[in-house]
């Protein structure tokens, strides 16, 4: 099954490589700060470092993980955005599910005949 010629042939790129490192304080989410690296493995300056936040929210529907860039330079930055940024990514959420509501609710549903017998002019049943 390994060599099926259909499979993907996925690859990393070396030229794109980052060293993930998290940090989290248990309780409202974790920041997870992406540091671009080369092949060798020491730190690509040439690049810049991204950060990027989760968290989940209790809603009554259940649990809403929320996932989001954070555009800082630094840990202290990316912690002060923190709060900015979930509730940027909680209102980009909420607009997704309401045009997906919308989209549900404007979609044309025509019901089959299921198998009944076609009417008569005037669409009237005729009884014997």
């Amino acid at each position: 099954m390994a060599n099926d010629p259909n499979l993907p042939d996925i690859q990393l790129d070396a030229t794109s490589l980052y060293r993930e490192e998290v940090f989290t304080d248990r309780k409202a989410g974790t920041l997870r700060r992406l540091v671009p690296i080369t092949v060798e493995g020491s730190d690509d300056t040439a690049r810049d470092v991204l950060y990027s936040g989760q968290t989940q929210l209790l809603t009554p529907g259940g649990v809403l993980p929320l996932m989001f860039e954070i555009d800082a330079k630094s840990l202290p930055e990316a912690l002060a955005k923190f709060p900015d940024a979930v509730k940027e990514a909680l209102e980009q959420a909420i607009d997704e599910a309401r045009e997906y509501r919308r989209e549900a609710a404007s979609r044309i549903v025509v019901p089959e005949t299921g198998g009944l017998p076609p009417m008569g002019p005037g669409g009237k049943l005729k009884l014997p």
